[in-house]
């Protein structure tokens, strides 16, 4: 299949389609602070009704190690609760602590479903506060291929590691770009291209953007769901993103953001009908991804890989939803 390079290309690289990620989210993040650990969950889960009731913002959660951190959020009643978290060391068992525990329940919006996990006192369920978190191993990794991927194809302007990586090899001649169609470098065995494309990046702001999303959708899902969950995520969602692109303009494109919508997909439905899941989107990135996904749609942003852009969110949303047992779920 032949194209000239000016029907294809929007930059100086053979490339001419890219998955554009929105904007940074400008919204700042809210770091709580440790007060400390409990050895039970049983005990855990007590102690944070119990702040909850005295009106402590706060969330507690497991540790590697089995023991349970107690955050709190707002830096005005850090100290109220570290008093509230001697006392309750001094005597775990008195019964002002359960008869918080159930008035805590009585106050939560799902009444009828009683307490399995205390992420009923997470803030960022009702306020749309978002937590930095640590990136995980899968989110790194991801991250410094894309790096290690810009650095060797000069941000998207080696042709040369571009045909390597693309689903197609192709072959630049002038204004030419050639590729033969069929997907025949996968059929022979080059089955990584079905991944490479989403480590290309076109331009710096390319990346960065989608290095951001990916660190912080990422992030939030490798330590709230666990690695498995984030890598079975992304060797889904890349070659499903890869070859709907491939299938709508060809070979010619690159970019993580068709997994970052995929991630988006699945932390707002998982979160969304599935609470108790510790993920979860504000209100204010909901509304900033889905306006870049449909500005991308208008075209006035150039070549845009939103076949992508739909296929990941698609996956994303579906995952999210069936995962968080709704169906299952009595009416």
């Amino acid at each position: 299949m032949l194209q000239r390079r000016d029907e294809v290309a929007a930059t100086k690289s053979v490339a001419a389609t890219k998955s554009c990620s929105p904007p940074a989210n400008p919204i700042p993040y809210a770091f709580m602070r440790l007060i400390g650990h409990l050895d039970h969950e049983a005990d855990a889960r007590r102690f944070g009704a119990y702040l909850f009731v005295k009106g402590i913002t706060s969330q507690v959660e497991p540790e590697s190690d089995g023991r349970w951190a107690v955050w709190v959020y707002s830096e005005d009643d850090l100290q109220r609760a570290h008093e509230e978290f001697a006392r309750f060391g001094k005597d775990p068992t008195d019964p002002v602590y359960q008869e918080a525990f159930r008035e805590a329940g009585a106050l939560r919006p799902e009444a009828d479903e009683p307490p399995t996990r205390t992420n009923y006192i997470d803030a960022r369920l009702r306020l749309g506060i978002s937590q930095h978190y640590q990136p995980g191993l899968i989110s790194l990794s991801l991250i410094a291929g894309c790096i290690a991927v810009a650095v060797w194809s000069n941000v998207g302007s080696n042709d040369e590691v571009l045909s390597r990586l693309f689903v197609n090899s192709v072959k630049v001649a002038g204004d030419q770009v050639e590729w033969e169609e069929g997907l025949p470098d996968i059929r022979r065995g080059e089955v990584w291209r079905l991944f490479t494309p989403i480590f290309i990046h076109f331009g710096l702001m390319h990346l960065v953007f989608n290095l951001f999303w990916l660190n912080d959708l990422g992030s939030m899902i490798e330590r709230r769901r666990g690695m498995a969950t984030l890598a079975a995520l992304v060797l889904v969602c890349a070659p499903l993103s890869n070859l709907a692109q491939y299938a709508a303009s060809g070979p010619l494109a690159g970019g993580m953001s068709g997994v970052v919508y995929c991630l988006f997909g699945y932390v707002w439905l998982r979160g969304r009908f599935d609470p108790d899941s510790g993920l979860h989107s504000s209100r204010q990135t909901v509304i900033i991804m889905l306006a870049w996904f449909g500005l991308c749609l208008t075209g006035l942003l150039g070549p845009i890989g939103n076949a992508a852009h739909a296929s990941g969110l698609t996956l994303g949303m579906a995952w999210g939803f069936l995962s968080s047992g709704r169906l299952r779920r009595r009416p």
